[in-house]
């Protein structure tokens, strides 16, 4: 061997034993054990077995005719904040990782141009005749999951009611011509199907 390559040979294996002796030397000093409980647990709620306690649940609700009467748009714009990591509320806005929202009220499920939809959405929609009415986006909003198994969407829910009557009256206001609101006495449609 030459001795530029011995060099070469001695810089390598010199620079690995540096190497290995910090990492050991930081190892040591800088040890962290670990935490006896997490500083932040994500829950997500998960089907139960119990098919009659889901039923039950679905028959207690409030339909949302009633509860848009003391809905805030405002509020509900604050509520759309743990929207925008995946959907955009203005006109003509791109898609993200959901669709565009803007005039999502009264438009066909599934049907925003440009978005690729789930099978199971494209399912539940029936070829974009069932509409995003507010007893639709109500229960959706309670639990995706739940309403259109399978879906991408991986949003664990808003389980408060007036959380999802703000949302929904905001998104409701997001439109060039917003449809009317429902009559506050007009029965959930969909709590008899579900």
């Amino acid at each position: 061997m030459n001795s530029y390559m011995n060099m070469g040979l001695g810089a390598l294996l010199g620079t690995c034993f540096v190497l290995m002796s910090v990492s050991i030397a930081s190892e040591g000093i800088f040890h962290a054990p670990a935490p006896e409980k997490p500083g932040f647990t994500i829950v997500a709620e998960e089907a139960s077995a119990e098919g009659a306690g889901a039923g039950a649940a679905a028959a207690a609700m409030t339909p949302i005719a009633a509860l848009l009467g003391k809905a805030d748009a405002k509020a509900g714009e604050t509520v759309f904040k743990k929207c925008q990591s995946c959907h955009t509320d203005t006109k003509d806005g791109p898609n993200k990782t959901g669709p565009n929202l803007y005039g999502v009220v009264g438009r066909p499920i599934a049907s925003h141009e440009g978005f690729a939809y789930s099978a199971a959405m494209k399912d539940f929609s029936k070829g974009s005749t069932v509409v995003w009415d507010f007893d639709h986006l109500n229960h959706f909003l309670l639990a995706p999951k739940k309403l259109v198994p399978g879906t991408a969407m991986g949003f664990a829910g808003l389980k408060s009611e007036e959380d999802r009557a703000n949302l929904i009256l905001y998104l409701h206001t997001m439109a060039d011509a917003p449809v009317a609101l429902p009559d506050p006495a007009a029965p959930d449609t969909l709590a008899a199907t579900n």
